[in-house]
C-alpha cells in the first residue's frame, strides 16, 4: 500500500490525491468526485505516509496499520467508522494491541477506518507483492517492446 501522495487537508472532507506542485501551493485531486483543487502553502495539510499511531513503545507508522487491517479483512472494506466509540477502540485493540489509550482516541480510530475505508473502495489498498509483480510485468513488457529490432534502410548500390 502506497501512501505516498494522498493527503488529507484540514477543513475539506475526504482525501486528495497530490498531482502538480506550483509555486504557491498545489494541485490536488479529490478522491471521491475526481475534482481538482487547488491548495496554497499555508493550508494544513498532512501526508498519510507521515502520520503515526502513538504506542507504548514509541510511534506506529499509519501504513503499517492500514496493512495490518487489510490482511485481518483479506483487503477488503473494514467495519464502519460510524460504529460506537467502544467497538472502534476494541477494534484497533485487535489491530494495534500495545497502542497508547491515553493519546489515542475513538475519533482518531474513526479517520483511520475512514480513510482506509476509501482508499480500499478506490482500489488503492492492494497486497504489496500483487502491486510489485504488476509493477515487474509493466516493465517487462515495456522492456519488452523497447528491444523489438528497428527496421534499416538499405542503400541500392
Amino acid at each position: 500500500m502506497n501512501l505516498e501522495k494522498i493527503l488529507s487537508i484540514s477543513g475539506k472532507p475526504g482525501l486528495y490525491v497530490l498531482r502538480v506542485q506550483t509555486r504557491t501551493g498545489f494541485v490536488a485531486e479529490s478522491l471521491s468526485d475526481g475534482k481538482k483543487i487547488t491548495v496554497n502553502l499555508k493550508s494544513n495539510v498532512s501526508l498519510l505516509s507521515e502520520i503515526s499511531i502513538y504506542t507504548y513503545d514509541g510511534e506506529k507508522p499509519l501504513v503499517e496499520i492500514m496493512e495490518a487491517i487489510a490482511v485481518k479483512h483479506n483487503y477488503g472494506q473494514a467495519i464502519s467508522h460510524k460504529e460506537d466509540n467502544a467497538t472502534l477502540l476494541a477494534y484497533l485493540k485487535e489491530i494495534l494491541p500495545n497502542y497508547d489509550e491515553d493519546r489515542v482516541y475513538a475519533s482518531d480510530v474513526k479517520k483511520i477506518l475512514n480513510w482506509y475505508n476509501t482508499l480500499q473502495s478506490k482500489g488503492l489498498v492492494v497486497e504489496e507483492t500483487a502491486a510489485s509483480e504488476a509493477a515487474t510485468e509493466a516493465v517487462t513488457e515495456e522492456s519488452v517492446v523497447a528491444e523489438k529490432p528497428k527496421k534499416t534502410k538499405t542503400v541500392k548500390e
